[in-house]
C-alpha cells in the first residue's frame, strides 16, 4: 500500500497537468451528473423513511412484485428504490432498512445481490446517447430485466428459506434486529404528520443526503484520478487504455469509449467500476453485510450480461 501511495504521488508530481485535468473531470462529473441525478432521490428516500412512510410507498408496487418475489413491504421498497434511483441508492436503502430492523440479514443480502443498479435516467439519458447503435428496448431489457430475473432465481434457490410475508410478519419482528435502537413506526405514528415533524425529518434527510453525496463525489474524483496509470504506462490512445477507464470510474470511462465498444460498456455497468464499488462499500460501512458476496453476485451478472449481449445484440 505504501508503494502505491509513493507511485501515485510521483505520478501526480510528474504529470501535474494531467492529474489536475483528471481531478477536475471527476469533480465536473460529480457536480453536473451525480448531484442533480442522485441527491433528490437521497433526500426523498430519507424523508420517507424518517416519516415511516416507506412501507406505504412500497405497498403501491406490492400487487405486482410480491407474488413474484414473495417478500415483505420493506423489501419491496428496497427493490423499487434500487431499480429506479441507481448506484448506490440500492445499497444505501438496504443498509438503512437493515439498521432500522426492517430487514433480516438474509433479506438484506438477497436484495443487495440484484437491487443496486445503474439508474434508468442515467442509462437512457447518458449511456444510450453515447452508444446510439444499441437497440434501446433490448438494451433496457438486458440492463434491468436480467438483474430482476437473477433476483427471482436467487429467491427460489439460495434464499428460498426466507419466509414469505404474512399478516403477522411486522408484529413478529423482534427488537434485537433493530441495530440502531429505533423501533418500526406503526401506521398510527406515521399518520401523525405534523408540520414540525415533516420539517425536522426534511432537515435530517437533507443533511444525510448532502453528507452521502459529498462522500461519493470524493470517490468519483479519486477513482478518475487513477486513470493516470493507464495513460502513463500504455501508449496514448490505445484500446486497452480506453477499456480500463470504465473499470475505474464508470461515467468518465464510458465517455472515452468509441461507439463500437457498446457491448463492453453494457458489461461494465452491472459492476459500475471501482468508483461504484467504493460507493457501495461506504453505504455498507457499519453493518455486517458482506461486500464480498455483493461483488460475487455482480460478477455473475456481468458474465450473464456479456452472454445476453451475444444473444440479443
Amino acid at each position: 500500500m505504501l508503494l502505491f501511495f509513493a507511485v501515485m504521488a510521483a505520478a501526480m508530481l510528474l504529470e501535474s497537468r494531467l492529474a489536475a485535468s483528471l481531478a477536475l473531470e471527476g469533480l465536473s462529473l460529480w457536480f453536473s451528473g451525480m448531484i442533480p441525478a442522485l441527491l433528490p432521490f437521497m433526500i426523498l428516500s430519507g424523508l420517507l423513511m424518517e416519516l415511516g412512510l416507506s412501507d406505504s410507498f412500497a405497498a403501491l408496487f406490492a400487487p405486482v412484485l410480491r407474488p413474484i418475489l414473495r417478500l415483505s413491504d420493506p423489501c419491496m421498497y428496497c427493490v423499487v428504490v434500487g431499480f429506479l434511483c441507481g448506484f448506490p441508492m440500492g445499497a444505501r436503502v438496504c443498509a438503512q432498512s437493515y439498521e432500522a430492523g426492517k430487514l433480516s440479514r438474509r433479506e438484506a443480502t438477497l436484495l443487495l445481490a440484484f437491487c443496486n443498479n445503474i439508474g434508468p435516467v442515467y442509462f437512457t439519458g447518458y449511456v444510450l446517447r453515447l452508444f446510439p447503435s444499441l437497440p434501446p428496448l433490448r438494451a433496457v431489457l438486458i440492463m434491468y430485466g436480467l438483474p430482476f430475473f437473477y433476483g427471482v432465481l436467487l429467491r427460489y434457490t439460495l434464499f428460498r428459506a426466507i419466509p414469505a410475508p404474512n399478516g403477522d410478519r411486522r408484529a413478529a419482528r423482534t427488537p434485537k434486529n433493530n441495530r440502531t435502537g429505533r423501533n418500526d413506526r406503526t401506521g398510527t405514528e406515521a399518520a401523525r404528520l405534523t408540520p414540525e415533524r415533516v420539517l425536522l425529518a426534511l432537515n435530517s434527510s437533507v443533511q444525510s443526503g448532502l453528507n452521502a453525496v459529498t462522500l461519493l463525489g470524493g470517490y468519483m474524483i479519486f477513482c478518475n484520478l487513477l486513470n493516470l496509470f493507464p495513460r502513463l504506462l500504455l501508449p496514448q490512445g490505445s484500446r486497452l487504455s480506453r477499456l480500463i477507464g470504465p473499470a475505474l470510474e464508470i461515467t468518465g470511462g464510458l465517455s472515452k469509449l468509441p461507439a463500437d465498444e457498446a457491448v463492453w460498456a453494457l458489461a461494465m455497468l452491472p459492476l459500475g467500476g471501482l468508483s461504484c464499488i467504493a460507493q457501495t462499500c461506504s453505504c455498507l460501512h457499519g453493518t455486517d453485510l458482506s461486500l464480498k458476496e455483493y461483488l460475487f453476485h455482480k460478477t455473475v451478472q456481468t458474465m450473464l450480461t456479456l452472454a445476453c449481449c451475444d444473444l440479443l445484440l
